[in-house]
């Protein structure tokens, strides 16, 4: 069964234990390899072949599959759309400026009010970066465009979206890798 589990979770157990804590022979290079040959089998069959590939497969689903599909589905005619035309202009200011600087402006504002609180651990810079993230808003953005305008101003419309899209994508990440602590900093204070 490519999605079931062993029933021999036991075994599996007493072997781990047996070569992890038991160790006996582990000097000897025949041993060690043995032992660890051994591991690499229990480990490989106490997961299940379907989740084995479905861990393989899921960094290219991910991040080359899904975008190129994405992509695929926006249908922007490249020769006919321009990220400078006032239309794209206008999508990357609402999508990279607007949405960010109002997520920034209520949270103030809300908590300035006593309405709310930044949860423990969020600073402003975070809240910042976590804004700019909104503007990754490719769906529901295109969706919008195609309800708001036609051609030609819709594959304008679509391309602000991608530029913006990458944009706030590529803002978000980079001020939040640079204003987040890392698991092991946070730890040690």
């Amino acid at each position: 069964d490519p999605a079931g589990r062993r029933d021999q979770h036991q075994a599996d157990l007493d072997t781990c234990e047996r070569i992890v804590l038991g160790g006996e022979g582990w000097d000897r290079v025949q041993n060690r390899n043995a032992m660890m040959d051994e591991m690499k089998v229990v480990a490989r069959e106490t997961v299940p072949p379907l989740e084995r590939l479905e861990s393989r497969l899921h960094p290219w689903v991910s991040f080359i599959i899904m975008p190129v599909f994405a992509l695929a589905n926006a249908g922007i005619p490249f020769d006919s759309a321009s990220p400078t035309d006032p239309v794209a202009l206008a999508v990357i200011a609402g999508l990279v400026i607007g949405k960010p600087l109002g997520i920034t402006i209520f949270s103030a504002l809300a908590v300035a009010l006593r309405i709310g609180q930044l949860p423990a651990g969020v600073t402003w810079p975070a809240l910042i970066g976590g804004g700019f993230l909104t503007g990754i808003g490719f769906t529901m953005a295109m969706f919008i465009a195609e309800l708001a305008v036609e051609e030609p101003l819709l594959s304008a419309a679509k391309m602000g979206v991608l530029v913006a899209s990458t944009l706030a994508g590529v803002i978000g990440c980079t001020l939040l890798v640079a204003t987040l602590k890392k698991p092991e900093e946070a730890a040690t204070r």
